[in-house]
């Protein structure tokens, strides 16, 4: 039987416009406000039969050796399961990232590039410093933003049907 050492089982390896970029792993801050919102989002998928929802690690290839993203949080429509196999070999229906310090510049722009170009229909971005919350959706090729809160307050999803989720339940804990 063959071994496998950690760097193998755990790969933060993403492809992004072609390049390799190996992330280091998040801080617990960042585990915790991906659990308490994964925990939500996934409550109310299930509840309301909409589809899966996963989290990071799981590679996201939109295009093969051009983009391969690893999401914090993903959400897949019941209509749209034919994109998980091996990995997710697709466009999702939301994607979520949770901004940490040094990946600013990736989250807010550059990966929020690539799901547009890929036309993801919701992408949420999470400053946990910051407090912020938003959430754009697709509009004629394009992100506007649906929701934002910043410090308190709720935010809701549009791909999500009937999702709200109030912010302090996210960033405490």
């Amino acid at each position: 039987m063959e071994t496998l050492t950690l760097q193998q089982e755990l790969d933060l390896t993403e492809i992004i416009n072609g390049e390799e970029v190996v992330s280091p792993s998040p801080f617990s801050k960042h585990q915790i406000i991906s659990s308490n919102l994964f925990r939500k989002i996934d409550r109310h998928v299930e509840q309301k039969g909409l589809g899966r929802v996963f989290y990071s690690p799981l590679d996201v290839i939109l295009e093969e050796g051009l983009n391969r993203l690893q999401p914090d949080i993903l959400f897949i429509r019941k209509n749209n399961t034919t994109i998980i196999q091996d990995w997710i070999r697709g466009v999702p229906d939301m994607v979520c990232e949770i901004v940490s310090q040094g990946s600013f510049r990736w989250d807010t722009n550059i990966k929020k590039e690539i799901y547009e170009k890929y036309g993801v229909p919701e992408y949420w971005v999470i400053i946990p410093e910051l407090k912020i919350f938003e959430v754009f959706t697709i509009e004629e090729g394009k992100y506007k933003l649906h929701s934002y809160a910043e410090g308190e307050g709720v935010v809701t999803s549009k791909v999500i049907g009937g999702l709200e989720v109030n912010i302090k339940d996210v960033f405490e804990g």
